[in-house]
Order: C-alpha cells, then structure tokens, then sequence
C-alpha cells in the first residue's frame, strides 16, 4: 500500500501535534525521526505486534538509544500491574525527562504507554504508532490514556496529549469497523450513510474506503477535541455506546468482549433508549442493529442482569451527582449527554437487553 501521508491538526495550542494518515510510515525513517525529537527512547508494544513491527519501526530511528517493552496483549491486561513493568522498564532505560514513550500497538499498548509517560518524571513525551483500525480512528488521537480497575472500565487515568499519531494503514490487521459508525450515528448523517454504502469494502480493509474512512473520523474527533480537551462538554459526545458497553466488558470479563464489541452492544442500547424516549423510530433502531450486524458485531447482550449493569454504569465517569449521563440520540446524526430521562427508561433497557438477551 503506496500513500502520500495526509495530515491533520489537532488545535490545542502549544499542545497541537499531527496527525499522520498513509502507508509505509514505519519503514520511514525521515518521518519517524521528524516526530521523535528525543534521544532516548522506550517503545512499548505487545507480545502480537512486535513481531510483526518492531524490528522495521526501530530501524526507523537511526542514532537514537532505543529500549523496548513488549507487554502481553489483551484487555484484561491494561492494568496497574502492567503499567507497573513499563516504569520498570523506564527506569532500566534511565530515561529522563527528555526521552520519549513510543506506543507501537493498539489501544490497550497506547493507553498504558501513554499513562506510564503523563506520570513518570511528571511527564514525558509521547507519540502513537496506532495498528489496529480501532485505535487509528479512537483510542490514539485525544490524549486520553489510563488503565482498568476490577471495579471499572479506565478508573485510573490521565489526560496527556501525544507530540504525534503515526496512522499507517499497511499495519490494519483489524476486524470490521467498530468506532467509524459511532461517528456517523453522533456528528454525521452523511459519513453514517457513507459507512451503510461502505460497510462490507471496509470489513475487507479496501485500501480506498480505509483512507477515507480514518480521515474522517479523525477529522471529527480533531474537531470536537480541539473544542474540548478535557471533556467538560461537548467531547463526552464521543463516548456513545461506552456506558453500556464499560459494564459489559466489566461484568462479562476483561478480555471476554473486545473492547469494539462492547461498545457497539452499547451503541445499540442507546438507540433502544433513544426510542423509549420518543427520539428515535422503530426503523432507526433496527438500522443501527442492520449496520452492526452487517460489520460483524454482536446484537445480543450478554446475560449479566439489570442490576449488576445499573450498578458497574453508577462508576462511570460520566455521573455527577449520582444521576447516569448517557450519551442519546436525537436522531441519526445528532447526540446529546444527558441525565434528564425517567428512570424507568433505563430500567427498562436494562432488563430488555441484559435479562436473557433481546436480539
């Protein structure tokens, strides 16, 4: 896969980086080293990726005291005790405050390495080497980072922006699309109905449809995070389907449900929510649940019980007050945060979805 890069910005003033979209970008040493301004480096990756890249990407830095981690792969282990090895790993290198921390993986490696350096020496610099379709279009471009904790989904975090997101699309090993619909359901009718037209040439990661498909969405979450970093607003927009989805990776078991899948279970209980409320059709519901399924994704809750998911949604992050925030559709295309919804609207979305399952 032969791409010019294409750029984009994220406005954060003296905290702006780039993003870099393309092919080829790991074996570019120009490109690499024009975003790694640091000598000393540590590249954190995973026991799946590094064989596959890490060889080539370091290669790519070329004079530079490279170290490198690789951390065992999987949700159930973004946890205080990987990130544990990683400062180990830090402090083996003796990295100072001028090194840098290189995520070469998917989300879980980007959001530990990226916890690991908002904390070591008060902070450090960072850059993502997103592989996985997920974290190319989400989880590295935001500066969130953080790990999970048995009582919840990223309890335990820090908001610490990257120097740069290298997005090479030669690295995709993903499954179907997960987070492209979450965009379109939020912010874009057109790139929603784009992704209807779409689904099956992205699933087979369509060198063409691919392109497009991450520049816009990380054109809109650019956008939205420039506006706000720190989500005391309009950002938590981007966590819709993650309420719901957070207590099902918790309750079914890191590691059991992808991190994609759950979310996407998620997404369809919002729409279900959304109809409760009066804001969406019968025929808006049922095409979220026709886009998943064409992607792949699951439409069938697992059984955890209403109560034990009212009680892991009561942790997120969302909650003021006590009172759930959930992020609702208003139609395709347009979402909002709110808290203001009858109880028995969640009540009864629960136990439709998580007493036994409704497809």
């Amino acid at each position: 896969m032969s791409l010019a890069p294409d750029v984009l910005h994220i406005e954060l003033g003296e905290r702006s980086y780039p993003i870099v979209i393309g092919g080829a970008l790991l074996a570019d040493a120009e490109l690499v080293t024009r975003h790694v301004a640091a000598r000393d480096v540590l590249v954190v990756t995973n026991s799946t990726v590094g064989p596959l890249y890490l060889e080539q990407f370091t290669a790519s830095l070329p004079g530079k005291r490279v170290h490198a981690i690789a951390l065992p792969d999987g949700e159930q282990h973004k946890s205080l005790e990987v990130l544990g090895r990683v400062f180990d790993a830090l402090v083996g290198a003796r990295l100072n405050r001028d090194g840098c921390v290189i995520a070469l993986g998917g989300g879980v490696v980007g959001d530990v390495a990226g916890f690991a350096a908002a904390c070591y020496q008060r902070g450090v610099d960072f850059v993502q080497v997103p592989t996985t379709l997920l974290a190319q279009v989400d989880s590295s471009v935001g500066g969130k980072t953080g790990v999970n904790h048995p009582g919840g989904k990223n309890l335990i975090g820090a908001f610490h922006q990257p120097r740069a997101v290298l997005a090479d699309l030669e690295t995709l090993r993903s499954l179907p699309p997960r987070e492209l619909i979450k965009y379109g359901l939020i912010d874009d009718a057109g790139f929603l109905e784009w992704i209807e037209r779409h689904v099956e040439s992205l699933a087979a990661l369509d060198t063409a449809a691919l392109v497009h498909a991450v520049r816009r969405s990380c054109e809109i979450k650019a956008r939205i995070v420039a506006a706000d970093e720190r989500e005391l607003g309009q950002r938590a927009l981007l966590n819709f389907g993650h309420t719901f989805g957070h207590a099902i990776e918790t309750a079914a078991g890191y590691g059991e449900w992808l991190h994609g899948e759950a979310v996407a279970m998620g997404m369809l209980l919002a729409a279900d929510m959304s109809r409760h409320l009066g804001w969406l059709a019968d025929a808006d519901v049922q095409r979220v649940h026709d886009l998943l399924r064409r992607a792949g994704l699951p439409t069938t809750a697992p059984a955890i019980g209403a109560a034990r998911a009212l009680e892991l949604m009561g942790m997120d992050k969302k909650v003021l007050q006590g009172r759930i925030r959930l992020v609702l559709l208003r139609r395709p295309g347009e979402a909002v945060i709110t808290g203001d919804y009858p109880a028995d609207a969640l009540q009864r979305t629960l136990q439709r979805h998580f007493e036994g399952g409704a497809a």
